[in-house]
């Protein structure tokens, strides 16, 4: 029996301002929960790296696995690819000694290379078009390089030995005034929505991540010194609070049959 494409493949929520507060929420959550894990419990930047990779794997094979969209399932795996992000980048910018400009080029590059692959064989990077596994894999690698290309971004952009030097509370500034142009262009502009979307999705992650460390940074060195652990339990909370209230629609799809 023909089944219709959005009823089989609409696992992407529908993209609404309460997506970007929770996706924001979501970023920044994986930034002190990362922080969590690495500094708090001493565990170091390769080992949280590999304990949320493994989380990322089961999360997003159980997600890919899914016939349905699942709100809960769907933003566990984007908090996976935040924390094993946040790790990932602390690993190649400060374990590695690559920094944090040559591991924001090394990210971006990556990032640029899997939507111009996704683009190539699947021919679009529009996720309303995602109908099929491999364009979920490329949606999910995506989103994994975004957000680990967020992180060093943010942490360059906040470092104070750079010229640049804006501090967390100027990062966070100038992410969000990046995000405000991308509304007026969506609002006011005819710039391909595909491009916004992947523009804004990127931007929420330097966004998050500044904020995440002006919550749990010492205050010395420019941040509000919370407890990653508290800082972390209180963004899970408003994000599961989030999901369990607002609608659960996903993404429509073409009305085509498979």
């Amino acid at each position: 029996m023909n089944q219709p494409v959005d009823e089989q493949w609409g696992k992407v929520p529908e993209v609404t301002l309460w997506f970007w507060i929770v996706k924001i929420a979501a970023t920044t959550l994986g930034e002190t929960g990362g922080d969590a894990v690495t500094m708090s419990m001493n565990l170091g930047y390769f080992v949280g790296t590999a304990i949320f990779a493994v989380l990322f794997i089961v999360a997003v094979t159980a997600q890919i696995s899914a016939l349905r969209y699942h709100p809960f399932l769907f933003w566990a795996v984007i908090v996976a690819t935040t924390t094993a992000g946040t790790t990932l980048a602390d690993l190649l910018d400060r374990s590695l000694g690559i920094g944090y400009l040559g591991g924001t080029s090394i990210l971006l590059a990556a990032l640029l290379a899997t939507l111009y692959l996704w683009h190539r064989f699947l021919g679009s990077v529009n996720v309303s078009a995602i109908a099929s596994r491999p364009a979920e894999i490329f949606y999910w690698a995506t989103i994994m390089f975004s957000q680990t290309l967020g992180t060093a971004l943010g942490d360059w952009m906040a470092d104070g030995k750079n010229r640049l030097g804006l501090g967390y509370e100027g990062g966070a500034v100038v992410f969000g005034f990046g995000l405000a142009i991308i509304a007026a262009a969506y609002f006011w502009t005819r710039v391909s929505r595909v491009f916004l979307f992947w523009a804004a999705f990127i931007l929420t992650r330097p966004l998050g991540a500044t904020v995440g460390d002006f919550l749990d940074k010492p205050h010395a060195n420019g941040g509000l010194e919370l407890s990653r652990y508290w800082a972390s339990a209180l963004l899970a909370v408003f994000i599961v609070a989030c999901i369990a209230m607002l609608p659960k629609r996903a993404e429509r799809r073409p009305a085509a049959s498979t």
